[in-house]
């Protein structure tokens, strides 16, 4: 039997078998790996998983188109203040300019100055005054227009008593119609917005936004943070839209040294009284009408507004201050739903000022008013670090005419009608 036998290798040691075969890596390269970024759930019932949520959330309207992003930014119903223009509660323009962060400022704007001028000094001049874009003539049939409509409403025309609470509807509402719709047609041919602008008559004004916070009180979610919401739901007596922006009253950077009244109490301490209902952001006309740009409003005021019994009652120091805060909110309500219909909103700030106008009658006292609006961004953590203000210039109540007597109007101020004019003519 043959045995067994452990043969070496007929290959030499120290041998290279590969000599031919170049390494090109000489060391490997350690690869990191790569992993998604690790992010809070958005089903857990968490601080950061809410961070998250509301996040996607804002990237989401961010995305959307315009009326989406009013449904998406409207969507949520909660309890908010509900802010009534015309109000009688007491300093209530205080309370308006901390709640729409709006700084007033006495007079109106330098374009404007001319006609206050002649306006505030009380004296009836006998010959028309000049009025930049139009001549003398053009301005005494103006004059001539609006002598007409005063008499048209309160000489001409019979009119029986009116019903209780309904005095300004009945008698000034037409009277102040019929001079907006004069007026507009008339200054067609010097200022070529109004070819193409549109006229509403009692429209609706919607605007919904938040403005600091609260911690609840009661409830499943008692200790948690709540921004405050806010709703005005305004009906002005006409308003004029068209399809250019105005330009603004002065540059966004002036309001930075603007002063805003802080208030510090509670909104239902004003009162204000908290609902919940629907959240709206509406101009007066939808999202694709051309005329989508405001211009002028007109407002009349409610018949609980007496001068003569207000001084009876010791609150003649509340008659400008109803004034103000119904201009004040009114501007603020409708001036932000145009920003809003062109994509702006609390988390994108506009980038352009936004301007409107206001006019408040009772038939005789006028008072005007222009509001700028530079921000939007009016919540807690857009807030912190946004230094502009919104922006608001005013007159005081200034008498168109005295009487009518014998079917003459005595006392008739050219610096009023000036003022009317010049608001009209404001145009880009």
């Amino acid at each position: 039997m043959a045995a067994r036998t452990r043969l070496p290798l007929l290959f030499p040691k120290h041998v290279l078998l590969f000599r031919n075969q170049k390494h090109l890596h000489v060391e490997a390269t350690a690869k990191e790996p790569a992993y998604p970024p690790i992010v809070p759930s958005l089903t857990a019932k968490s601080k950061s998983a809410r961070r998250r949520q509301v996040e996607e959330h804002v990237k989401k309207i961010c995305a959307s188109p315009v009326e989406e992003k009013l449904a998406l930014i409207t969507r949520i119903q909660r309890m908010k203040f509900v802010v009534y223009p015309q109000t009688f509660a007491r300093n209530a323009d205080r309370w308006f300019q901390h709640f729409t962060k709006t700084a007033y400022i006495p007079g109106l704007p330098e374009k404007f100055a001319p006609g206050l001028e002649d306006s505030a000094g009380g004296e009836v001049s006998p010959l028309p005054s000049s009025v930049p874009g139009i001549t003398d003539d053009a301005f005494a049939d103006i004059r001539s227009l609006v002598t007409r409509v005063i008499l048209h409403e309160h000489w001409h025309m019979k009119k029986r008593k009116p019903f209780l609470y309904r005095e300004q509807e009945q008698m000034v509402g037409p009277f102040l119609r019929n001079l907006v719709t004069e007026l507009t047609y008339s200054l067609a041919k010097y200022n070529p917005l109004f070819l193409q602008a549109s006229l509403d008559i009692n429209p609706k004004v919607n605007f919904y936004w938040r403005r600091g916070q609260r911690i609840i009180p009661s409830g499943y979610r008692r200790g948690r943070l709540e921004p405050t919401r806010f709703q005005i739901d305004d009906c002005p007596h006409s308003q004029i839209r068209i399809t250019q922006q105005l330009p603004q009253f002065a540059p966004p950077e002036a309001s930075y040294a603007a002063e805003v009244p802080e208030v510090k109490l509670a909104p239902n301490l004003m009162p204000l009284f908290r609902r919940q209902y629907d959240n709206n952001i509406f101009t007066g006309a939808k999202v694709p009408d051309p005329a989508c740009f405001g211009h002028t409003q007109f407002h009349l005021v409610p018949d609980r507004y007496h001068r003569d019994r207000m001084a009876r009652r010791q609150q003649s120091d509340q008659v400008e201050v109803f004034l103000r805060a119904n201009g004040l909110a009114s501007l603020f309500a409708w001036t932000g739903a145009q920003a809003m219909y062109q994509g702006f909103w609390n988390h994108e700030d506009v980038t352009r000022p936004f301007a409107s106008q206001a006019v408040i009658t009772d038939g005789k006292y006028f008072s005007f008013f222009c509001y700028q609006l530079n921000t939007v961004a009016l919540s807690v953590e857009m807030d912190s670090n946004n230094p502009r203000k919104n922006l608001m210039w005013g007159t005081e109540s200034l008498r168109l005419y005295d009487s009518v007597e014998d079917g003459t109007v005595v006392g008739l101020n050219d610096g009023v009608i000036k003022l009317l004019v010049q608001f009209f003519l404001n145009r880009p």
